[in-house]
């Protein structure tokens, strides 16, 4: 293997008798020891005061295909003989401080797991779980419609198969979230086109829950994500795959805005700490930052060398971090600038494999988890505003593969365990929910501060019409310290409404949109079909009714009082 000559500093002059070695191919190391065997090295550093310099002539070495023993040469000469301040500048290893480095992930044992559950086959990427400091809700596999269980967090073990579950939809559950601020709340959205809100009765279901709290049509096709909102109490946004995102006020139970700005199917939304901003990625390879009560389209990025699948604000940071693959098919992260979203500030290659990376941001330890579907694998990251931005930590590894992961709020984990994030990890092979917590080492039994500062707790910031109003406020905040102590208990009430069409920006949501595939096809034959049993039903019920009526007038007249 040959290389370049070598380069010398000014202040060194090579004797004639050994010019041919600076040419000579793979006589790196043999013209070094020359050198510092004929003291020609340190006239060098007597000559030149300023010895970084010739460390910087030297660092050109590394840039060379050499063999390591001259890099080691190298070092050993310049270790040697160069001044204290350049070693501390040049050869120390850069450690980067965080209380955080020794984060590790620990499984919960097995009679702390949840067993026995179908979980859900469906190969939509969402996560088919959600959690809070009383129920785990799982979306599981049924033969017809849609359904999932909700399990209060205390009865771990194995699962009955005949667990009461809830089944209200007429298609598949793809997404399900519980209300921040209300624990027994529940949204769900479905393939049968419409949004539900369910009231989980208190310590769980007893037998099949089919009636819904609520009912929520404004979708042409079926819904594929939910989210609250994060400070405003009954406000929950929906994405469809008729692209668009619709905002419901369940104190009315109606749509209140439309946002209409995206050309494909919606893949992920997420909310700035004050909800005043929503970015959303779309199958259209941009990203998107909208405020979402006028619908206006803030920043767009066109990602056609990192296509982006999932996004998530980093707090406060005013920063983005999306996952997707690159232009070579390998999953990358990439950090972007909310304020700015023509380049990211960085992109990083995450691995070869084809899974999607679903990322997790907690913002109190500003500590990022990307988690991919299909392996088993957790790595985490600590994320600063200065470069370089991304320092990596650490990763838990298990043999499991994972199809979605649920994650517990912050008041519901354990502080005394210095616990900071625990996830509930779906493995269908097994049909098994395992507790992963995340865990701080820590040998002080008192309560660390340090890592727990005040967190956004279970009380609302905002009422439904202050929020429309066009009004922003940070999250109501609580203390860990004292454990979880529960807020004066909220009580959702549906709102009564007759039926009636449902218009947004001048468009009837609910009008006869017509299928544009041969399942919607078919499902809407089968609703039809459902509303007209119902209707002959209804209509034989009351020709009952009405000849019972009959009778009895015919009696009163046939009596001998009216004779």
């Amino acid at each position: 293997m040959e290389w370049g000559p070598i380069k010398l500093p000014p202040a060194l002059t090579l004797p004639s008798s050994h010019s041919g070695l600076l040419a000579a191919p793979n006589s790196t190391c043999a013209f070094l020891l020359c050198l510092y065997s004929k003291d020609l090295l340190i006239p060098a550093f007597k000559a030149q005061p300023k010895c970084h310099l010739l460390q910087e002539a030297f660092s050109d070495l590394s840039s060379l295909q050499t063999p390591s023993s001259c890099h080691c040469c190298v070092a050993m000469v310049l270790a040697e003989h160069t001044c204290l301040p350049c070693q501390r500048m040049s050869w120390r290893p850069q450690y980067r401080s965080s209380k955080f480095r020794n984060v590790y992930g620990k499984v919960a044992n097995r009679e702390h797991c949840f067993d026995g559950i179908p979980i859900t086959k469906n190969v939509h990427d969402n996560h088919f779980c959600a959690v809070n400091a009383r129920f785990l809700a799982i979306v599981t596999e049924s033969a017809g419609g849609g359904s999932f269980l909700v399990i209060p967090l205390e009865q771990t073990g194995r699962i009955e198969p005949n667990y009461p579950k809830v089944c209200g939809h007429q298609g598949n559950v793809l997404d399900i979230k519980w209300n921040p601020f209300i624990d027994n709340i529940i949204a769900s959205c479905s393939e049968d086109t419409s949004v539900r809100i369910w009231e989980i009765p208190e310590g769980g279901l007893k037998r099949n829950m089919t009636e819904a709290l609520l009912e929520l049509h404004g979708h042409s096709r079926r819904v594929g994500l939910v989210e609250w909102h994060p400070t405003t109490n009954n406000i929950l946004f929906s994405a469809g795959y008729d692209y668009k995102v619709l905002i419901w006020n369940l104190d009315v139970g109606e749509p209140v805005k439309m946002i209409d700005c995206h050309s494909d199917v919606i893949l992920c939304m997420s909310f700035n700490t004050d909800g005043s901003l929503l970015t959303t990625t779309c199958k259209d390879k941009k990203l998107r930052v909208i405020e979402p009560r006028s619908g206006r389209v803030l920043q767009e990025a066109n990602c056609k060398n990192h296509r982006v699948n999932r996004v998530v604000f980093l707090g406060n940071m005013k920063r983005l971090l999306t996952t997707g693959v690159s232009r070579w098919n390998t999953r990358q992260i990439a950090l972007w600038d909310q304020e700015d979203l023509s380049m990211p500030l960085i992109e990083e290659e995450i691995d070869g494999l084809s899974g999607l990376l679903f990322p997790f941001y907690d913002a109190d330890t500003h500590m990022l988890y990307l988690a991919g579907k299909g392996d088993g694998n957790i790595r985490y990251y600590e994320i600063s505003t200065e470069k370089p931005y991304l320092s990596y930590l650490m990763e838990f590894r298990s043999p499991a593969p994972q199809k979605g992961l649920g994650v517990m709020p912050k008041h519901g984990l354990d502080v005394s365990a210095c616990e900071v994030f625990r996830f509930y990890k779906l493995v269908t092979l097994k049909g098994l929910i395992e507790p992963i917590s995340m865990i701080v080492p820590r040998r002080s039994d008192s309560y660390q501060e340090d890592i727990y500062p005040m967190t956004p707790g279970t009380e609302p910031a905002l009422t439904p019409d202050e929020w429309l109003g066009g009004i922003n406020r940070d999250p109501v905040l609580m203390s860990l310290k004292e454990g979880y102590k529960k807020s004066p208990k909220m009580v959702f009430k549906a709102p009564i409404k007759e039926k009636k069409s449902v218009v947004v920006n001048g468009i009837d949501l609910l009008e006869n949109v017509p299928p544009r595939t041969e399942n919607e096809l078919l499902r809407m034959f089968f609703r039809q079909q459902d509303e007209i049993r119902r209707l002959k039903e209804e209509l034989a019920q009351k020709d009952i009714r009405i000849r019972q009526l009959q009778l009895e007038l015919k009696n009163l007249r046939n009596s001998p009082k009216n004779c």
